[in-house]
């Protein structure tokens, strides 16, 4: 079993930045990979990232790659999403999840609650 809580959501401005954290308890989080998905207003959950559980794989989406860095540190149990130069179509709920390394919300076995990421133009 494993608990997903996740912070560091809030209102910014386009071009401002945001570092969301993730932080997960439970046995199997150091051999669990960690995605991010977000869900903006009206629209179906998307995949953001994902990153193995050694940390040596990383997977983005054409949308926010160059801009957005997934990492972790299994040490603390927390996966981290640096979003840099947020546009306001990066507004959404976003979700961490662990399971199997993928882009598909159905491999995930646990999520988090999600955070809000509100960017104004």
């Amino acid at each position: 079993q494993v608990q997903l809580v996740e912070s560091g959501g809030g209102l910014v401005q386009a071009g401002a930045s945001l570092r969301l954290s993730c932080s997960a308890s439970g046995r199997t989080f150091s051999n669990s990979a960690m995605g991010w998905f977000r869900q903006a207003p009206g629209k179906e959950r998307e995949f953001v990232a994902a990153i193995s559980w050694s940390g040596r794989t990383r997977y983005y989406a054409e949308s926010v790659k160059g801009r957005f860095t997934i990492s972790r540190d299994n040490a603390k149990n927390t996966v981290f999403l640096q979003m840099n130069s947020l546009k306001p179509e990066d507004t959404a709920v976003y979700y961490c999840a662990a399971g199997p390394m993928s882009d598909s919300e159905d491999s995930y076995d646990y999520w988090g609650q999600g955070t809000q990421v509100t960017v104004s133009s």
